[in-house]
């Protein structure tokens, strides 16, 4: 990882967490225990703080930023998928924030709720516990089902095993020149994405 420090604040990462070397961390970052933090994430914490709790994971191309003085948080087990932009706003626990997704300052994003890929949640947006949030500017469309709130925590999980199996495995390598006579497949956790999710 990129890591800079600014105004004699360092970023801090847990030894459990996983930050890709492309990630860019700056200043006020705290990366808690298990986290996955993906290839070309920018967390930047020059003006606010910036904090990613246990077990969360930021993937590629995700961007955390705020004003000065705010908090932007990811809480406990919180998924934060693919270009997903959070900015000054606070994701809940188990929450899942979809690819692309855009949330604004002074958001809060409650616990165990989802917001769809491509979302907009302008500022100062609420939502209640196991929230559905979809569309520009997002709204609340229905209360999730247990059963996928439990099929988004299932996709965390595998997330953290990939931050373990990163940890443990991943190398700088050159490629091959062609593919190998019956070339293996990264094994199957069995996670499975939902249907218009």
């Amino acid at each position: 990882m990129t890591c800079y420090s600014l105004d004699g604040l360092i970023p801090v990462v847990d030894p459990s967490a996983y930050v890709h070397p492309s990630a860019v961390l700056i200043g006020d970052v705290i990366v808690g225990p298990h986290c996955y933090v993906g290839p070309l994430a920018s967390l930047r914490g020059d003006f606010g703080r910036i904090v990613l709790e246990e077990g969360a994971n930021l993937q590629d191309t995700c961007v955390m930023h705020g004003f000065p003085d705010s908090d932007t948080v990811v809480e406990r087990n919180g998924h934060v998928g693919h270009g997903a932009v959070l900015h000054g706003c606070r994701i809940g626990a188990d929450a899942l924030v979809g690819m692309n997704a855009v949330v604004m300052d002074n958001a809060f994003i409650a616990p165990r709720s989802f917001v769809s890929a491509a979302a907009l949640v302008k500022a100062g947006f609420e939502c209640a516990p196991q929230s559905l949030v979809m569309g520009t500017p997002a709204r609340v469309t229905r209360q999730l089902s247990d059963e996928e709130v439990a099929w988004k925590l299932a996709g965390t999980r595998e997330y953290q095993h990939l931050t373990r199996r990163c940890l443990e495995q991943m190398q700088v390598c050159e490629p091959l020149s062609r593919v190998e006579d019956d070339r293996p497949r990264i094994a199957d956790g069995g996670f499975r994405p939902k249907a218009g999710q």
